[in-house]
C-alpha cells in the first residue's frame, strides 16, 4: 500500500478481550497483579479496581507507593469479608458504579476488577451485573475478572477462562498467608 509522503497511518485498534481469572487454587489476583505488570511495562495504562479488599495492607499497595506503575483503586476502607451482610452489598454496589465510570472512561487499556467475581459468589452482585459490564465494554479494552465461583453465564460471556485449581496447599499443613507471598 502506498502512503502520501508525509502522510501518517493511522494506529491500529487494539482488540480487548474478557478474561476471567477464577478457581478455588490460589493465584488469581496474582496473575493478575502480573498482567498489570507487564502491560504497564508496555506503557499501557492499567487500573486495578479491587472489590472485596480494605485496609491497603497488601504487598501491591507498598509497591505502588514505591513504583507508580499502575492504579489500585480500593473503595472500601475495610476488608468487606469483615462486614455485615448490608454493608458488604453496599461495598460491592459501590463498587460497580465505580467498575462502570471507569469502563467507559478512555482512562485505561486494561481494567482488572479484583474479586469481582467474588461479589456474585456472594450474593452482592447479580450475574446480570456484570454481564451489562461487559457489553458496555469499548473494544481497545482489556478487561479482567477475578474471583472464586465464576457462573457459567459469565465463563460464556469471556474471551479467555484459567481455572485455579488447588492440588497441594501449606495451609493443609497450619502454615499461615504470609507476608510479601500470599498478600
Amino acid at each position: 500500500m502506498n502512503v502520501a509522503a508525509g502522510a501518517r497511518q493511522a494506529k491500529p485498534r487494539r482488540t480487548g478481550l474478557v478474561q476471567l481469572y477464577t478457581g478455588n487454587g490460589k493465584g488469581k489476583t496474582t496473575a493478575s497483579l502480573g498482567l498489570a505488570l507487564r502491560s504497564s511495562g508496555q506503557g499501557m495504562r492499567v487500573c486495578i479496581l479491587q472489590f472485596m479488599k480494605g485496609a491497603k495492607r497488601c504487598g501491591e499497595h507498598k509497591f505502588i507507593e514505591r513504583w507508580p506503575a499502575f492504579e489500585i483503586i480500593q473503595p472500601a476502607s475495610r476488608s468487606c469479608f469483615d462486614r455485615p451482610e448490608e454493608e458488604r452489598r453496599a461495598a460491592a454496589r459501590e463498587a460497580l458504579a465505580l467498575a462502570s465510570s471507569l469502563v467507559g472512561s478512555g482512562r485505561y487499556d486494561v481494567l482488572i476488577l479484583d474479586e469481582a467475581l467474588t461479589s456474585i459468589r456472594f450474593g452482592l452482585l447479580s450475574s446480570r451485573d456484570v454481564l451489562d459490564l461487559i457489553a458496555s465494554k469499548p473494544v481497545e479494552l482489556e478487561l479482567v475478572l477475578t474471583g472464586r465461583g465464576a457462573p457459567q453465564e459469565i465463563i460464556e460471556a469471556a474471551d479467555l477462562v484459567t481455572e485455579m485449581t488447588p492440588v497441594k496447599h501449606p495451609i493443609d499443613k497450619g502454615v499461615r498467608a504470609r507476608r510479601g507471598i500470599e498478600f
